[in-house]
């Protein structure tokens, strides 16, 4: 267990240090936000790609510099657009954030961009480590940018095995973090350090043979295909099973969409009125009536296809859709009454917009069995 940095001499911070910069400019991929990078495409490029796979988040990047190609035009934007353009990314509430962040830059700082990175930090759904990467990217910004790969890479390095997912892991990590910094340059090194925990020290069977800093890592393999114990957790989140049930309530031509609130799973989104019931059962639940003002006056058309999951974060969704008709129109609070081609304009879940077109065609016919 190493938690005294001093085990790492002068020299070999300075060589791992050079060795670092040396690897990353041969190997680096050909991402498009390092071109040339803005503070705008950077900081959309650090939102987006948190808990985010590379090839789905550079589409979404790609989307929204199209549509909204600085600071003025997102902030601008309706925010239903906003949420509809990340429809599909899932943690909502960065799309608000971002969407939040864009007025602070625009109306509040008259878009004069801070320098460091303890000012970044003042926009919202920007933390520590965005605000670090977007700091140094863009301004030279000496400070250590500490994400996920980072935790992992110099967790490893250092051999400290206190877990990472707490004070006694990460504190020593960061402080390792700054020391390793090339204040010369902390951008092209904070992109390094993020670069060599997703090409080489990966979670699992890292090729530490390839690894610049491998000479003075107390993990290294010896084995290839072995991986290190560390980086050590104190524990994930146990994931809870929920039955979810979406109710499609129509009324002739029109469906009942009702907008979440904005704290919560999928804040702010549409969805059909839905109940939500933690259990331990496989089972399908019992039908229950609609939550919504007029339950009473609906008629049951049947359960619609087969139930299927929907993984989130800490839960494992067991999906059904119900359908109902309606005898009328009725006002719904946080609802209302759309075509189906308008409901498809708003921001849905994915749970339900990969299944829009089944549903859309199944409510369409006399009724269902």
């Amino acid at each position: 267990m190493a938690q005294n940095f001093e085990i790492f001499t002068k020299h070999e911070i300075i060589h791992a240090r050079e060795q670092l910069k040396s690897w990353f400019i041969s190997n680096q991929r050909p991402l498009p936000w390092r071109e040339s990078p803005r503070p705008y495409a950077t900081w959309l490029c650090e939102i987006i790609m948190q808990q985010t796979r590379i090839e789905q988040g550079t589409r979404y990047w790609n989307s929204f510099l199209s549509q909204w190609p600085n600071f003025e035009a997102l902030a601008a934007a309706n925010s239903e657009e906003v949420m509809k353009a990340w429809q599909g990314l899932g943690y909502y509430s960065r799309a608000r954030n971002l969407h939040k962040a864009a007025h602070v830059v625009v109306h509040e700082w008259k878009l004069e961009l801070p320098k460091t990175a303890k000012d970044w930090q003042a926009l919202p759904g920007v933390g520590p480590y965005t605000a670090a990467a977007i700091a140094s990217i863009c301004f030279g910004d000496p400070t250590a940018a500490v994400d996920g790969n980072a935790l992992r890479v110099l967790s490893r390095w250092a051999g400290i095995a206190e877990p990472i997912d707490k004070p006694a892991g990460k504190k020593p990590i960061e402080k390792l973090a700054q020391t390793f910094l090339n204040i010369k340059n902390p951008g092209m090194h904070n992109q390094a350090i993020m670069e060599l925990g997703a090409l080489v020290c990966t979670p699992k069977s890292p090729a530490c043979d390839v690894c610049p800093i491998h000479e003075s890592c107390r993990s290294r393999c010896t084995i290839p295909g072995q991986t290190p114990a560390l980086p050590m957790k104190a524990g994930k989140t146990k994931v809870k099973q929920v039955a979810l049930t979406f109710h499609v309530v129509v009324c002739g031509e029109l469906v009942l969409m009702r907008q979440r609130p904005s704290n919560g799973i999928w804040g702010e989104l549409w969805e059909f009125p839905s109940n939500w019931e933690e259990t331990s059962q496989t089972t399908a639940p019992q039908l229950q009536q609609p939550p919504i003002s007029s339950s009473k006056s609906l008629r049951h058309l049947g359960q619609m296809g087969e139930a299927f999951d929907h993984i989130l974060s800490h839960r494992k969704l067991s999906v059904y859709f119900q359908a109902w008709q309606a005898e009328t129109a009725f006002p719904e609070a946080n609802g209302q009454w759309l075509t189906w081609s308008e409901a498809q304009k708003l921001p849905i879940p994915r749970a339900i917009e990969k299944n829009w077109e089944e549903l859309e065609k199944s409510m369409q016919l006399p009724g269902l069995s």
